[in-house]
């Protein structure tokens, strides 16, 4: 399969798409109690969010780091995405661009299930100010914590099990020319 270097992969349906983060229980149980971000989330931070399941398992370790023990699967609104993506700017552009938008968008090497890392890009997204916001408060539909079945492909994976069940579905995530454009995808 040839996959385009900068492409956006995510599970989503006409109205979401999911995007995980890793937290701390203090953090991660009240917020899948409530259905959004309760304190201790400090909104003043920029938060990152990530459409791939496994970039999130190459940068929590399967839940196994610290302060990342449980991984929560996040589903926001199509249109909460799009706003974040329109107001981005790359990360690796410095100066007034990066300054003046709330969201910060930077293209890392997807990884495989044992971390190695892929010839294409993954898309990570951090959101600041507004952005965060808007999305602990307008974009989150539902939030779930899927440490369970992190710790099932972990564990299929070190006995040497076929784990592709355990997997998201993750697919192409549609986007138009102009957002393509904003954060520079393929």
């Amino acid at each position: 399969m040839n996959v385009p270097y900068r492409q956006i992969r995510a599970v989503y349906t006409e109205e979401t798409i999911t995007v995980y983060q890793a937290y701390d229980p203090a953090i991660a149980v009240p917020a899948v109690a409530a259905q959004r971000f309760v304190a201790p989330f400090k909104r003043e931070r920029m938060t990152w969010i990530k459409p791939s399941f496994l970039w999130m398992m190459y940068r929590c370790g399967y839940a196994t780091k610290p302060g990342q023990a449980h991984v929560l699967a996040v589903d926001i609104s199509r249109d909460g995405f799009a706003w974040a993506l329109a107001n981005a700017s790359l990360s690796h552009h410095g100066g007034e661009e990066v300054r003046g938008k709330p969201v910060r968008v930077q293209w890392d090497p997807e990884r495989d299930l044992h971390h190695n890392p892929l010839p294409h890009r993954s898309i990570q997204i951090g959101l600041s100010g507004e952005a965060v916001t808007r999305y602990a408060d307008e974009w989150i539909t539902a939030i779930r914590d899927v440490t369970p079945q992190v710790k099932a492909v972990h564990a299929a994976l070190r006995a040497k099990r076929d784990v592709a069940a355990l997997l998201p579905d993750e697919r192409p995530y549609p986007l138009g020319a102009e957002l393509a454009a904003v954060v520079r995808a393929s």
